[in-house]
């Protein structure tokens, strides 16, 4: 019903937004002739992708579909887990549905230069944008989008980092993205690895960090670029990586987030000897005590460090992610084709997203409680039942450049975990803004 009174208001409407629509045209048009060259991973098959619409705000591209008319219901999977202490007086943020938005996305692949190559689906060739016209939309409340230039100016002087894994690495990404719309970020560090590096906004000297600390721990990983593993991760559960707690106390804010590496094989070592493992098969008669202990283990020890730390900054935990691998898994076949956003009940989280999920919430209800007994800001940035609804945002085969250029039936690993850019995960920001403002 939602559908067919969208699409009715859709073309009713067309001549009340062609004016304004077409001077906004222009300026975006000015936008994307603005290509910047690229200081980020090296990137030998750069392809930038323009957006054509007519006046009706129809895509008109030749290899591109139309703007989806499908409307997602709201979330209502697993509101049994959420945590009430990110609740503003008025509205749960966090409860609402995917609508359409007719809104040009604030940037692309031609407007920011700091997206990575496999997030990078419009430049790598996906054909449909579909997926950049949905917003996030509470229920009780309207969610103002993400004000770059009100936020800059609000982090004046201030620093931000995001410490875990490549999923919030590209969140950090669609961060940069957003503020460099108004200033472009100057880049002042970056490892040979590109996983830990450094930005400045000059003009308003806010510096943004990302941490690579999958773990949170230290951790000895024996993979290789490709992520095939030679043997099973050392995780020190009793040691927290220095990479971050030796910096913690430079940055006034700071979001963690990680999980998914908790999943891999791994030995578990605690005052130097080794407690069990995860995933090792009975190798050397070790104990599998399952991942859920060692990230429990490891959270408590974080929240305890900050909490003992006492620090002014504020401090955000953003949930994992759910990914959307179907017809198998990462490396057996699995695959993300779906265009638009999921209905209700479409997706279930699996046993392990649902595991990493039960272990979050209740450790972070607590610390949240104790911090605001000692006056600390730490919040709850709640991203999973929103993200799971959105099969359509992911990379898919697009991790590649132009993966099926020469053969249209070719074998190609999909990426259903990691995000598109521009794609859903800038309405993360939106909340983010909303938490920092009210925070």
């Amino acid at each position: 019903m939602k559908q067919n009174l969208w699409k009715t208001a859709y073309k009713q409407n067309h001549l009340v937004f062609k004016l304004g629509f077409s001077i906004l045209l222009v300026g975006f048009g000015f936008r994307l002739l603005f290509s910047q060259s690229s200081n980020v991973i090296p990137d030998n098959n750069n392809n930038n992708i323009n957006i054509v619409v007519d006046d009706d705000n129809n895509i008109i591209d030749k290899d591109v579909k139309l703007v989806p008319s499908g409307f997602t219901d709201a979330v209502k999977e697993l509101n049994k887990f959420h945590s009430n202490d990110n609740k503003s007086e008025s509205c749960d943020i966090f409860d609402g549905e995917w609508v359409p938005d007719e809104d040009i996305p604030v940037y692309t692949n031609n407007t920011c230069r700091w997206i990575e190559s496999h997030q990078n689906c419009m430049g790598n060739g996906r054909p449909d944008t579909g997926y950049i016209f949905w917003k996030w939309s509470p229920k009780a409340c309207e969610l103002p989008r993400f004000d770059a230039r009100t936020f800059l100016g609000m982090m004046r002087d201030k620093s931000w980092a995001f410490v875990g894994d490549s999923i919030n690495r590209n969140h950090l990404q669609s961060f940069i993205c957003l503020l460099s719309q108004v200033e472009d970020a100057v880049e002042l560090y970056h490892d040979p690895d590109y996983k830990n590096r450094k930005w400045h906004f000059p003009s308003y000297n806010l510096t943004v960090s990302v941490i690579w600390s999958p773990f949170y721990a230290k951790a000895d990983i024996f993979e290789d670029i490709n992520g095939v593993s030679s043997s099973e991760i050392e995780l020190h559960t009793d040691i927290l990586d220095k990479t971050w707690t030796e910096q913690f106390h430079t940055w006034d804010y700071v979001i963690f987030s990680a999980g998914k590496w908790f999943i891999k094989s791994a030995i578990y070592y605690e005052n130097k000897s080794i407690l069990g493992c995860h995933g090792c098969n009975g190798k050397n008669n070790y104990t599998d005590v399952g991942f859920n202990f060692a990230y429990r283990k490891i959270l408590k020890n974080v929240f305890k460090f900050i909490l003992k730390s006492s620090p002014k900054n504020m401090i955000i935990f953003r949930t994992s992610t759910p990914d959307h691998f179907e017809n198998g898994e990462w490396s057996s076949g699995g695959r993300c084709d779906r265009t638009v956003p999921a209905n209700e009940g479409e997706f279930q989280m699996n046993e392990l997203n649902r595991i990493l999920r039960e272990i979050e919430l209740p450790e972070i209800t607590k610390a949240e409680a104790e911090a605001s007994e000692k006056g600390m800001k730490l919040k709850l940035l709640d991203v999973t039942p929103l993200s799971l609804l959105r099969p359509d945002g992911h990379p898919g085969p697009y991790r590649h450049f132009y993966p099926f250029a020469k053969d249209k039936k070719a074998k190609v690993q999909y990426d259903c975990l990691h995000w598109c850019l521009p794609g859903p995960i800038d309405n993360w920001n939106d909340l983010l803004m909303n938490l920092v403002v009210n925070g």
